[in-house]
């Protein structure tokens, strides 16, 4: 959903990627195209020492890290990796087809000197989304590592006040009669490439809230959309009064504590990603932090789960397949319709549907055009 108004109401040949390595380390392959350069196991050591993050922190809150032997750090990673493998079951079981990292094991298949690994249809990314949760697995991993959950939960007390999400979506359709707005700031996206080149976040975010924008979605992916963490940190400190929605792919509880402690008011959970268990546990740790969960649909299977766990105060429609990027704007139309529209209603839940404001230079301006007249909060 790029700018978003409240309302209520290939198979291909299996090839082979030769690496010398001496135990497994997980890598996602996003290009069909891409292959390592052999070397010899022989050339490297016979055992090599992996590192993990310890309890003790350095001054900055990274993780003070020690080594640990290489056979054990092998065994964690092929448990994750089942674990990996049950969690992609229970979700294709709820018509989720996004996998979240890739299906494969340990390289342990050698020819002569070198480890290799066959990639196939398989353990490539069926789809631009799958390529995107796969990096977001891997970068979040490593996110882990430098500040584990320990060392995030010692900053929360730190963390500014969280602010009322859908509070603030309401008051706003009381004060203009309009649905509430949410304004993106984001400066690129996988589809369309960079939509704003002179891209100042925290002026764009002033701007969308003086033209009376009533909260703001902050992209904080940075492969795919340029974004940061940074910039919603700079956005909060920035005195911008409209609560923050931390726009991401959160696969893992620990993207919501860091965002939280990065000033985020409210957290993006995409039903085409995430299975019902995971969103009812991630629901409960934002209920925790006084953070709203604005859950995202794009289909009718995704609608009829989602209006099936308890606790959700907010959906989002996306016109966008999410799989092939491609927009329909009768989306809309199927997912409010009958029976689901009144559930909507009886369980009082504020539905979202996406439209773009983000590539106007002027975004208060866009906001006017938007709902036909001014809704600033001068007007």
């Amino acid at each position: 959903m790029e700018g978003v108004n409240a309302m209520s109401l290939r198979a291909s040949i299996p090839r082979v990627s030769f690496q010398a390595r001496p135990s497994y380390r997980h890598t996602s392959r996003f290009s069909a195209s891409r292959r390592s350069i052999p070397t010899p196991r022989s050339r490297l050591p016979h055992r090599r020492a992996s590192i993990h993050a310890q309890m003790s922190e350095s001054k900055d809150g990274s993780a003070i890290l020690s080594p640990v032997d290489e056979s054990e750090e092998n065994a964690l990673k092929i448990k994750e990796w089942e674990v990996g493998r049950f969690q992609d079951e229970i979700a294709a079981s709820q018509g989720i087809r996004i996998r979240r990292r890739p299906p494969t094991g340990p390289p342990l298949h050698y020819v002569g000197p070198f480890e290799f690994r066959i990639e196939s249809e398989g353990n490539t990314p069926r789809n631009i989304l799958e390529e995107i949760v796969w990096n977001k697995h891997t970068e979040v991993t490593q996110m882990k590592e430098r500040r584990p959950l320990s060392v995030l939960k010692k900053f929360l007390d730190n963390a500014p006040p969280a602010r009322d999400f859908v509070g603030a979506l309401r008051e706003s359709n009381l004060r203009t009669g309009l649905p509430g707005l949410i304004a993106e700031v984001k400066k690129a996206s996988p589809s369309r490439g960079v939509l704003r080149e002179n891209f100042d976040p925290v002026e764009i975010a002033k701007a969308y809230e003086k033209g009376g924008a009533a909260c703001l979605s902050v992209l904080t992916d940075e492969k795919y959309f340029q974004g940061s963490f940074e910039n919603l940190e700079a956005i909060r400190n920035a005195g911008v009064k409209c609560p923050l929605l931390c726009k991401d792919f959160i696969i893992d509880a620990w993207q919501i504590y860091y965002a939280r402690i990065k000033g985020a008011d409210a957290i993006l959970l995409i039903a085409a990603v995430l299975p019902d268990l995971d969103i009812r546990y991630m629901i409960k740790i934002c209920n925790m932090f006084g953070l709203a969960a604005l859950v995202e649909v794009h289909n009718e299977r995704e609608m009829d789960r989602v209006l099936g766990i308890d606790g959700v105060e907010l959906i989002g429609i996306n016109n966008r397949d999410l799989e092939t990027f491609e927009v329909d704007i009768s989306s809309t139309r199927k997912l409010l319709e009958g029976k689901r529209g009144q559930l909507i209603h009886e369980k009082d839940i504020v539905v979202l549907v996406g439209e773009s404001i983000v590539k106007r230079s002027d975004p208060a301006t866009g906001i006017t055009e938007l709902f036909g007249r001014d809704i600033s909060l001068q007007s």
